[in-house]
């Protein structure tokens, strides 16, 4: 009777742990319970943007949904932060000729984001990190971040960039092949989606389709156009995602992950870009009078 009446109490206080764990996916917290996250989180949020496109014959759509949102997980379970529900408003223009591509209009890309913004910071943000996990928002984020000194901001904006380490990739690829390729749909893309969420991978239909680089504007060395990425891969695959593993894309996420538990610590200690920020919009205001 002692014995039950003892294991029973572990059970009950187990529960009673669990339920007090705060949660740090933003919709799994009660409207109470977002007050606390957000003091919490040292009023810091994540947003982990990713696309619905094409990735090869054998990934699915929401690949870059999958892995950014992942890896904020994994690094707010070490480092707490709030982390954003699926963010799909990302620039991919070059992917509407495949099927399941969504693509939204620029003009709507840069107003979500931004209204995002500022109705993170409104609900008591002062630091909000992008995880992008698209590289088609490459561009559009840098000129997004620099646009955000185009108005005084009372919000800090970080977009996380990182290094992958070389050990990593190499005993990654050593489970794995050399992929030479590898940018999208690839040998890493691949592993790493079969570590998240292996259901979805069909990784027997990689060699149904080309991922090599066609080279049609190989002879413009010294331009750039749009149509870039069309010219060099049609179909929306570039390496061969064919002899992916789980156990490498582990490898990798879980470096990535702690880069970024790292990264959000830093944030969230840092001072010098709030700080710069408000010395800079007070000189924007009054340009005669920053000293020369």
């Amino acid at each position: 009777m002692k014995k039950t009446m003892l294991l029973l109490s572990f059970i009950g206080l187990g529960l009673l742990v669990q339920a007090q764990e705060l949660p740090f996916k933003m919709e799994e917290l009660t409207a109470p319970d977002f007050v606390k996250a957000v003091e919490k989180s040292s009023e810091t949020c994540i947003i982990p943007i990713g696309v619905f496109e094409k990735h090869g014959p054998h990934l699915p759509l929401g690949t870059d949904l999958f892995t950014a949102r992942e890896i904020a997980l994994r690094a707010a379970e070490k480092e707490y932060a709030v982390v954003f529900p699926w963010y799909y408003f990302s620039q991919i223009n070059e992917a509407r000729h495949q099927p399941g591509t969504m693509a939204y209009s620029p003009e709507l890309i840069w107003k979500i984001l931004q209204e995002t913004l500022d109705e993170l910071r409104r609900n008591g943000f002062k630091k909000i990190i992008l995880v992008n996990g698209h590289g088609g928002n490459n561009a559009f984020l840098n000129y997004f971040g620099m646009a955000q000194l185009s108005e005084r901001r009372n919000y800090a904006l970080y977009w996380f960039q990182p290094e992958y380490d070389r050990e990593i990739l190499k005993k990654a690829e050593e489970m794995t092949q050399h992929d030479p390729v590898d940018q999208h749909a690839g040998n890493r893309e691949t592993s790493v989606l079969m570590d998240i969420v292996p259901e979805a991978v069909h990784a027997g239909r990689a060699g149904q389709q080309s991922g090599r680089d066609l080279e049609r504007m190989k002879q413009l060395r010294h331009v750039y156009s749009g149509i870039w990425w069309y010219a060099s891969f049609p179909n929306h695959y570039a390496g061969d995602g064919s002899k992916a593993s789980a156990a490498a894309g582990k490898l990798i996420l879980d470096q990535v992950a702690g880069q970024l538990a790292e990264t959000i610590r830093t944030i969230k200690a840092d001072t010098a870009v709030p700080a710069l920020q408000q010395q800079f919009f007070n000189e924007a205001e009054n340009p005669l009078k920053t000293k020369q």
